[in-house]
């Protein structure tokens, strides 16, 4: 877990603030996880001010972190053996978590 200021702090809380919790993703050590429902998120320190996101949020399976990506002609999140087909239920759900995100880190 990387060392955190008191202005990543402050981030942190105004994300719990909004119904995200904080999250260890073992796999990622090094990054700040943040969840909220069936989706999660990676963060890291960009400078002693701000957070930003790593890759793209991603849906959860389990307690671990699903690829999004095509098999068969179809959109689906894996993880390992794990296949969920991204409705567009989810995509919408994706697109409100992201940017539910993004406001509360940019403020």
């Amino acid at each position: 877990m990387p060392e955190l200021t008191p202005a990543h702090i402050g981030i942190l809380e105004r994300l719990v603030a909004q119904g995200f919790t904080p999250v260890a993703f073992p796999l990622y050590a090094s990054a700040i996880g943040v969840r909220r429902g069936l989706f999660a998120a990676l963060l890291m320190p960009a400078g002693d001010a701000a957070l930003k996101v790593m890759g793209d949020p991603c849906y959860v399976v389990g307690s671990n972190l699903a690829v999004r990506t095509r098999r068969k002609g179809r959109e689906v999140f894996v993880w390992k053996d794990k296949t969920i087909e991204v409705t567009p239920e989810l995509l919408e759900e994706l697109a409100q978590f992201s940017a539910d995100l993004a406001v509360v880190m940019a403020a």
